[in-house]
């Protein structure tokens, strides 16, 4: 788990603004909810991988809860208690603090903030065109170009249609899923000793492994044909996304399915052009898990985007230190004396709109000049004994070292009295 020094908190910052700029843009509300969760809600399906990474815990009470490490079934729950209340299609998104007990790598950690965005209510594949939109938008907001990442994409009723024609059965599709998950992250041997358990034979493996040289819609649809439904939407998906001008940042890839059980539909996930570095954000279609919480049926859509992943890539790529949010300019000032003048002229800035650092105590010239120039801050200003007598304050530009002469009384607005030492 993390400590954000002011540097990390500028980049985290920055990440989180482009997140809530392209949520509002897009149309989303904001809603949040407490960190600590039901057990029960999140072991609404067994066999899931994030079973076993929650931190679970038992209160003064009794009650069985957990730190959430998603936010999708604490969304579930919330509608599902006032569902009769919305108008249908609901946009929300959150910024979420969310937890795992998992391995530790690149890329990964046990605690991570992640901007959801899910639309509920709408059957229309133009939700998920919707919010894959919002998210390139956001990362073209933190500086990424077209040719710095892909979405890739798949459909789980298109994989599902693809199996049920091998003759694979629908109850073994779930394994099946959780194993394509896991390629790469664990050995083939592994893999087939997953499927074996969950009940298939040699021959379904051997089938279900094939589909994985599928390299195209078209290999697709020529294996299935072109008349399911799954491969009609997956096509819609695309015609919708030309319309938005991102169809050239999407990638069809079979492998990709996602480890959470809940999705249905289409599903996605993005990475850097050069596969460095884990998915930056993933998502797709859940039409079933509201009813599953024990509410009443309604489609939907999410994406999880978390803050460790992007934070890496901006790094890698020298774009966080663009974001830093440190003050404009400082005030020092040599003696007690001129507390009260260089006090007057912060807060004259801060009114104004700059932001202003303003020094603690007395310092020597040599000293605040010294101190300010390795902090960042674009000019500054330091008052002495002279400048208060002939009401006139040098503001020194740090990056070019020139100066300019300001009146004391010219910085300063009505509503902020100028107060000189006696």
């Amino acid at each position: 788990m993390r400590d954000f020094y002011p540097e990390d908190m500028a980049v985290r910052n920055a990440i989180f603004d482009a997140w809530k700029k392209s949520s509002h843009l897009f149309g989303f509300s904001e809603y949040d909810s407490c960190v600590v969760e039901t057990l029960a809600l999140l072991k609404r399906k067994k066999g899931e991988e994030i079973v076993d990474q929650i931190y679970d815990f038992t209160d003064k009470s009794g009650r069985e809860l957990v730190l959430r490490p998603e936010m999708t079934p604490t969304l579930a729950r919330m509608i599902a208690a006032r569902h009769s209340s919305f108008s249908f299609p609901l946009k929300w998104f959150t910024i979420a603090q969310c937890f795992r007990y998992e391995r530790m790598s690149l890329g990964r950690k046990r605690e991570h903030y992640q901007w959801n965005l899910d639309i509920v209510g709408e059957d229309s594949v133009t939700a998920e065109a919707e919010i894959v939109a919002a998210a390139v938008h956001a990362l073209s907001t933190l500086g990424l170009n077209k040719d710095d990442f892909y979405v890739h994409f798949s459909s789980r009723a298109l994989l599902a249609d693809l199996l049920l024609k091998l003759g694979i059965a629908r109850e073994h599709h779930a394994p099946v899923f959780l194993a394509f998950d896991k390629r790469g992250k664990i050995c083939n041997d592994d893999i087939d000793k997953i499927l074996r358990e969950a009940g298939l034979d040699q021959k379904n493996i051997r089938q279900a492994f094939s589909l994985l040289n599928i390299s195209s819609l078209e290999q697709a649809a020529e294996f299935l044909g072109n008349n399911q439904s799954s491969y009609r939407d997956v096509l819609q998906f695309l015609e919708i996304l030309d319309a938005y001008g991102i169809r050239d940042r999407l990638k069809f890839d079979i492998s990709v399915v996602r480890g959470l059980a809940y999705y249905t539909g289409i599903v996605f996930e993005a990475f850097d052009a050069n596969r460095k570095f884990r998915a930056i954000f993933g998502g797709g279609r859940y039409d079933n898990l509201l009813k599953e919480i024990g509410g009443k049926t309604a489609t939907g859509v999410g994406l999880g985007f978390g803050d460790v992943v992007i934070t890496e890539i901006l790094g890698h790529m020298q774009k966080a230190g663009s974001h830093d949010t440190k003050a404009e300019t400082a005030v020092g000032y040599m003696h007690d004396d001129q507390r009260a003048t260089a006090i007057s002229i912060a807060t004259a800035l801060r009114n104004g709109g700059n932001t202003t650092d303003l020094a603690l105590c007395p310092e020597k010239a040599k000293n605040f000049f010294s101190r300010v120039g390795k902090s960042g801050f674009r000019e500054a200003i330091y008052v002495g004994p002279d400048d208060v007598a002939s009401k006139t304050v040098r503001i020194k530009n740090l990056a070019t070292r020139s100066e300019r002469e300001v009146v004391i009384k010219e910085m300063t607005t009505s509503s902020v009295p100028v107060i000189y030492p006696q």
